[in-house]
């Protein structure tokens, strides 16, 4: 089980071109499966743990903390068991620098955001709308690059932004129409997708703090975010909320409230298995995809009924994302096929 490798990327090349087509067909799509099964069940398991009327329990920064706490505790137990057992395991290893603490503490507030304004988008939407709710993040991703790193986008890539605003507007219009809409829920997903922008701006600029491992930055992110939340939990009156929470006591509730956080671990080790049985584009279009099968998942389950015109603004948001994907992926694949500057010299002196 190698949790993080650093093997040789030209090693890895060859021995999947060795390895059977079948093989290799039936690998990706095992981890594709899991990317599938492992993301859709945490957004519903989360839904039941925010707004489930059976546990009427509310406390979503309670919820968000407890999950930010296992990861934490899987982290370092996963460290240990790689300490102990170095040929079975492959895993960074975890200490608690206050300095290194200190140094990721600003994306650590930008992650917190991220998570926090996620959970609150889902406890006051449904499923199905879940994604559209959030599906301004490549917009904000196009606006922060913009305006933090000053990138320019495409014309194209632009066009494709449009799709998506486009989308997202006509999907709240016809929650709206439809009776459904909250206002607060939308406003907690646009937030979340700013968060999900800035954070992966920040998160460029604090790799070199934990020696570019994501696992170490993953620790200390959730780290500081457990003791960010303990204030929190306090001024919001939840620790109040769940003292007096009838199943406080109850082996089912903190046996999904575990689970939770074990889908929120393993949602990062499995994104990280597509892209590498497949690729970042490959990724990007499974993601679409799986948004997709869960949208149509939410509405059979809670049996719900949408018109026509909800069904056109997710088929927007989908398609625009993953025109966007294709442009982008397009545009990185002409730039490097063009010679640079010095290489046309030289073939110009040459001839």
């Amino acid at each position: 089980m190698a949790l993080m490798g650093a093997s040789d990327p030209s090693g890895e090349a060859e021995a999947s071109k060795e390895k059977p087509f079948l093989l290799r067909a039936l690998q990706i799509t095992l981890v594709v499966s899991l990317y599938w099964v492992t993301s859709i069940s945490m957004v519903f398991l989360n839904k039941y743990l925010l707004d489930s009327p059976s546990l009427q329990l509310d406390t979503p920064i309670f919820v968000t903390f407890y999950q930010c706490l296992v990861t934490t505790l899987l982290c370092k137990s996963l460290s240990t068991l790689a300490a102990l057992c170095p040929g079975a395991m492959d895993f960074p290893s975890l200490r608690l620098d206050l300095r290194v603490a200190r140094s990721v503490l600003p994306l650590s507030v930008v992650f917190i955001g991220m998570i926090t304004f996620n959970n609150l988008c889902l406890k006051y939407v449904g499923v199905a709308f879940y994604n559209v709710g959030r599906s301004l993040t490549t917009v904000f991703n196009v606006l922060l690059s913009y305006l933090l790193l000053k990138q320019t986008t495409s014309f194209y890539a632009l066009l494709t932004c449009g799709v998506i605003i486009g989308g997202f507007w006509l999907g709240v219009d016809q929650e709206g129409a439809e009776g459904t809409l909250s206002w607060t829920g939308t406003l907690f997903g646009v937030l979340a997708s700013l968060c999900v922008s800035l954070n992966a701006i920040y998160t460029k600029k604090v790799l070199p703090a934990v020696d570019g491992s994501i696992w170490r930055l993953t620790f200390y992110n959730n780290v500081n975010a457990c003791v960010l939340f303990l204030p929190l939990l306090l001024l919001l009156g939840e620790l109040q909320a769940l003292r007096d929470f009838a199943q406080l006591g109850s082996a089912h509730f903190w046996g999904m409230m575990t689970l939770g956080g074990l889908f929120g671990f393993a949602i990062g080790y499995v994104t990280g298995l597509q892209i590498k049985f497949t690729s970042p584009l490959t990724h990007n279009v499974s993601g679409t995809a799986k948004a997709c099968a869960q949208t149509v998942l939410a509405v059979l389950y809670y049996e719900e009924t949408k018109s026509f015109l909800w069904w056109t603004s997710n088929m927007m948001v989908l398609g625009g994302s993953s025109a966007y994907t294709w442009v982008r992926g397009w545009e990185m694949k002409k730039i490097q096929e063009e010679p640079s500057p010095k290489e046309e010299e030289k073939s110009n002196m040459s001839v």
